[in-house]
């Protein structure tokens, strides 16, 4: 009923305002599921805004000529709806569904004037992700059908083939023995598999429930005892500081100031954390360089670099230069570790295949020499 009656009022409506009913009506909700935008599709809409900002086009004109194309129209008429209704920039976009990776990043995108820089900065480092994880996807895509293929495999030579090789060879004497240890080792082997989907499953579900009620100081404890992501932590907490304080520090506002407000932010917890102890060491006269060294997860060399400068325009510009020589470690280590994925598990399925055949054949070799 309400229903229909709403259907009578907008229909009695004046043609203008049943328009701007309608519109409002619609921008209230949330994108659909089926709506949301692909990863690919946001990079496109990200890199088209940086074009128009850059040829001087103010935001909200940018956003009206990018709602010409058709698969942005709904998404850009939100974003100037959520503007126009007092959301910054990154919070429009974070209501119109978009990657958590672009709108961690754009958080502080509002805190300067600089708006195409950080965007032209955020569309970068999410296609150097999306190309990370494409790469991903494909050195791992052969090892899981082999995967899919092998462990079949390997459970029917458990369940049919050995057991009907131990009652071939029952004769030969030490010839079971190997096919009963084989089996033995095949069960295991799936076991420690069931066991490490499992367990992963449950810490990681665990974890992601756990981690809002612990604290951030037994978080950083716990970090600190993981060897490979304490690494791959120091250097993304590093590259986030670097960036937002050299985003931050174009205002003009003063080391102190830039502190208060990264940690007012909830984006990064880690990052808030540092900049709350730092702030409040800093009302005790500690110079900030003295406090960047003493924190485990901030490169040594980002003191050196406060250190050094103490001009604003030269400190900026090495943070930014800093930055980027952090995002090319970040991608040469993660091109690293996608090299080496597919030949390492290629090289465990096949000792473990010649495993196989050489428990097989080595009876067979027995008999041959009782003939």
């Amino acid at each position: 009923m309400m229903r229909n009656g709403l259907s009578i009022h907008i229909i009695h409506l004046p043609t203008y305002e049943r328009r701007h009913l309608l519109m409002d009506i619609f921008l209230k909700h949330p994108l659909k599921k089926h709506n949301k935008l692909s990863n690919q599709q946001q990079l496109r809409f990200l890199k088209r805004l940086n074009h128009l900002l850059t040829n001087g086009y103010p935001l909200i004109e940018a956003l009206n000529s990018i709602a010409w194309t058709k698969p942005f129209s709904n998404l850009s008429e939100k974003i100037i709806f959520e503007l126009k209704n007092g959301a910054t920039f990154d919070q429009a976009l974070q209501k119109s569904a978009f990657h958590p990776s672009i709108t961690n990043y754009l958080s502080f995108s509002m805190s300067n004037e600089n708006l195409q820089g950080n965007i032209q900065r955020c569309y970068k480092m999410f296609e150097q992700k999306l190309k990370y994880n494409s790469k991903f996807k494909q050195a791992i895509r052969y090892p899981i059908l082999l995967l899919t293929i092998f462990l079949p495999i390997l459970i029917l030579l458990k369940q049919v083939v050995l057991p009907s090789f131990i009652d071939l060879y029952q004769g030969i004497p030490g010839s079971s023995t190997i096919l009963v240890i084989t089996i033995s080792l095949i069960d295991w082997l799936l076991l420690l598999c069931i066991i490490t989907f499992i367990t992963v499953c449950i810490l990681a579900l665990s974890w992601q429930r756990m981690k809002r009620s612990i604290s951030i100081e037994r978080q950083i404890k716990l970090y600190t005892r993981i060897p490979i992501y304490r690494a791959f932590l120091t250097t993304q907490t590093s590259f986030l500081f670097a960036t937002q304080f050299s985003t931050l520090i174009q205002t003009g506002l003063s080391f102190k100031a830039i502190l208060q407000q990264m940690m007012h932010q909830k984006k990064h917890p880690l990052i808030a954390h540092y900049a709350k102890l730092m702030t409040a060491q800093l009302r005790e006269g500690r110079q900030l360089p003295a406090l960047l060294s003493q924190f485990d997860f901030l490169d040594k060399p980002l003191a050196n670099i406060f250190q050094k400068d103490s001009n604003t325009a030269t400190l900026k510009m090495d943070l930014h230069v800093y930055a980027e020589g952090l995002m090319e470690e970040m991608e040469t280590n993660m091109l690293k570790l996608i090299t080496y994925i597919q030949p390492m598990f290629f090289i465990i399925i096949g000792c473990f295949v010649l495993f196989i055949y050489i428990t097989l054949m080595w009876p067979m070799f027995q008999l041959i020499k009782t003939i």
